[in-house]
């Protein structure tokens, strides 16, 4: 089933113009209270998010913090972790986020209740450093799903979205490079987007390797169908396409070869749609052992995870900057680069993101992986580029990510009163 794209997004957003006027006026008339705070997260519970929640618990005992939940899942979630939650959507949780003085998000507003967000302090904790154009920088953004559109209707759009980033008051970013990326997407000016290194990655710096890679395979056990044991593990992670089907979904005789070349290796491949993906996967996982699928429903937040993958294969994902920290090889695979490139755009030349290594399918992709076990010297190359990316997408690699977005915050509440 087709996930969430921009043009189903706008037409709802459109379609709710005038609960947003309601809200407006409702927080113009319903005051906020100082130390609580409200949490949300596109993707679960899970993300920067859930970093700074657990930070800013232990950090300010007299803090009020609630989770407003997407469903009742992640309700559950929640309190299965111990976290006061409720639905965003309930009636409570548009009170809670009309009372909040900090909104903290990970993907947009929505991530808590976004008719009650109006003279909140907004934390927008984005949900990686982006390749891929964003926001305002992409003209995807303003797509929508109606008979007719003119341009003045994706100019309004475009209107809208400027506007409600205004509201934005705090956006930690990993580097100064993401930071210049996130200001120009978010029409944020200088001051707002902060380097102090993204929570959502304190988990692949904190503490001994081999202790975060143990914990790692641990919750990534208990989110597969089976226990890969000691197998070498790969992780196939597409990028999201806005409603179209992934091209990387590989053909019948490809999972036939991946089988056979996982069984001859040892290994397994988890595959990882993304959580508004689109892509048929199961022939692949029915016909073999040795290829699973993790799911965002058993494990909404995937970078906790990324520690106890041993090579990771992806296309335009962003994961790939994240799964850099762990020093692991990457592979890439792109079989519709041009058209991609063209219709989204990215912020680097996409040889530069990929290191000139990306192929088109995955029978290449079974080359390069017996030429990484097979070539030191070409190996080398696959891990110093790894190095690469992470040298120069995060100034941080100290574990204190958090610790310094929740310092930034309370610095500047306290500058407010």
């Amino acid at each position: 089933m087709p996930g969430f794209s921009f043009a189903s997004g706008n037409a709802k957003k459109l379609a709710a113009l005038p609960l947003y006027a309601l809200g407006a006026v409702a927080s113009m008339f319903v005051p906020r209270l100082e130390g609580h705070w409200v949490f949300g997260c596109g993707s679960g519970i899970g993300e920067g998010s859930l970093a700074l929640y657990r930070y800013a618990s232990g950090a300010d005992a007299s803090l009020r913090l609630t989770w407003l939940a997407r469903d009742e899942r992640d309700l559950a979630a929640a309190t299965a972790l111990g976290i006061p939650a409720v639905l965003k959507l309930s009636r409570r949780g548009l009170w809670l986020t009309l009372r909040a003085r900090v909104a903290v998000v990970t993907h947009g507003f929505g991530d808590v209740n976004r008719f009650g967000q109006r003279g909140a302090v907004i934390v927008q904790l984005w949900h990686g450093i982006p390749l891929k154009l964003i926001q305002l920088d992409s003209a995807a953004t303003t797509t929508i799903s109606v008979p007719v559109v003119s341009m003045q209707l994706r100019n309004m759009l475009r209107r809208f979205y400027r506007r409600g980033y205004r509201g934005i008051a705090l956006m930690p970013a990993a580097s100064e490079l993401a930071a210049t990326r996130l200001r120009t997407a978010f029409a944020l000016p200088t001051d707002r987007v902060v380097v102090t290194g993204d929570p959502r990655d304190d988990v692949l710096s904190n503490g001994d390797p081999g202790e975060r890679q143990r914990v790692a395979r641990a919750v990534l056990v208990g989110a597969l169908d089976a226990d890969p044991g000691d197998s070498r593990l790969l992780l196939y992670a597409p990028t999201w396409r806005d409603g179209e089907a992934d091209p990387g979904v590989p053909t019948a005789e490809e999972w036939c070869r991946i089988d056979a070349w996982l069984r001859d290796s040892g290994a397994v491949l988890i595959v990882r749609p993304h959580p508004n993906g689109v892509g048929d996967y199961a022939a692949g996982i029915a016909g073999s052992p040795r290829i699973q699928l993790l799911s965002s429903a058993r494990q909404s937040d995937l970078t906790p995870l990324l520690a106890a993958v041993d090579l990771l294969i992806t296309d335009y994902s962003s994961v790939a900057f994240d799964f850099s920290l762990t020093g692991g090889p990457i592979l890439f695979i792109a079989p519709d680069e041009e058209d991609y490139t063209a219709s989204r755009g990215l912020y680097e030349p996409y040889r530069e993101f990929s290191g000139g290594r990306e192929v088109r399918s995955w029978t290449a992709i079974l080359d390069q992986l017996d030429r990484f076990d097979t070539d030191p010297e070409w190996a080398a190359i696959v891990r110093a580029h790894s190095a690469a990316l992470a040298s120069r997408h995060f100034t941080f690699r100290d574990g204190r990510n958090t610790e310094r977005v929740f310092s930034e915050l309370t610095r500047r509440l306290q500058a407010r009163t």
